[in-house]
């Protein structure tokens, strides 16, 4: 066992660290809007993205803070690093400081990592216990979702290649590590689909596993290549488990494939996570 840094000095830094990644409590600020798949706005939308390709243009309207909604992530702050809210980043604080105090072995890898905020938040929990001897791996396209390719039915109709505001480039997502003074030697970037960069990944071992891919696809294309790197007492964490069917049935389907038992618990609305036995 591992004795954690304790004190107030770790929970003040951690907790002003998701609520700045969050944006908690900065009420009055804006929201990015999210138009319906396939509608009008959302075509005059995707118009206007493809030809500013480079330039930070959202769509945004100005709203009082909601506590609840930002607390379980279902809004979408325009200018945070992560739209997943504190229950979830809590989640990957309990799960992080778990492997730690029980010596399991492994690094963090985020499958989809947006603006990289999780991630941030990854780094700065290994930070705050004096952590150097793991990695934070950062594993996205940094070009958004790729269109249903055909291999699975529950992707077909998928929309989510259509919404360019979550095409991220790497350079962006660095200097967001960077505003945090966390972009250091700790932190490695897997660039690509991810099923052309996992399955090589230069990841020996896995304390915790976080898939934030959305799609079958992209949540098998996580699993089956690293799910075995992941040690008895590491941990599985499921950001669209509850948000999207085809994701949690990805899950389903490879659990019941692999004969997986262990209790998968709930996070918020969205998240679920299980320990592997």
């Amino acid at each position: 066992m591992t004795s954690l840094q304790q004190g107030p000095a770790v929970d003040l830094y951690l907790d002003v660290m998701a609520k700045m990644l969050t944006r908690y409590g900065f009420e009055g600020r804006n929201s990015t809007v999210s138009f319906p798949d396939r509608s009008f706005e959302s075509y005059l939308w995707n118009l206007v993205r493809m030809n500013t390709k480079g330039r930070d243009i959202r769509v945004v309207e100005a709203g009082g803070f909601d506590a609840e909604r930002r607390e379980v992530g279902r809004d979408w702050p325009a200018d945070a690093e992560t739209m997943v809210g504190l229950k979830r980043l809590a989640n990957v604080r309990q799960v992080l400081e778990s492997v730690i105090a029980d010596d399991v072995p492994g690094d963090f890898i985020e499958t989809g990592a947006w603006r990289g905020g999780t991630c941030i938040y990854a780094r700065a929990i290994l930070a705050a216990h004096g952590v150097t001897d793991r990695t934070v791996w950062v594993a996205d396209s940094f070009e958004g979702l790729p269109a249903p390719d055909g291999r699975f039915e529950a992707d077909a109709g998928d929309q989510h290649h259509t919404k360019i505001e979550l095409a991220i480039s790497v350079e962006m997502v660095q200097d967001n590590f960077r505003r945090y003074d966390l972009l250091d030697d700790q932190v490695k970037f897997l660039k690509g689909w991810f099923s052309d960069t996992l399955p090589t990944a230069p990841v020996e071992q896995i304390a915790v596993l976080r898939l934030d891919g959305d799609m079958y696809a992209s949540t098998m294309d996580a699993l089956i290549p690293l799910y075995d790197k992941v040690p008895a007492g590491g941990y599985i964490i499921v950001d669209d488990y509850g948000a999207v069917k085809a994701c949690a049935k990805a899950i389903h389907d490879f659990r019941d494939e692999r004969g997986i038992t262990d209790e998968i618990h709930e996070i918020d609305w969205a998240g679920v996570y299980w320990r592997k036995s």
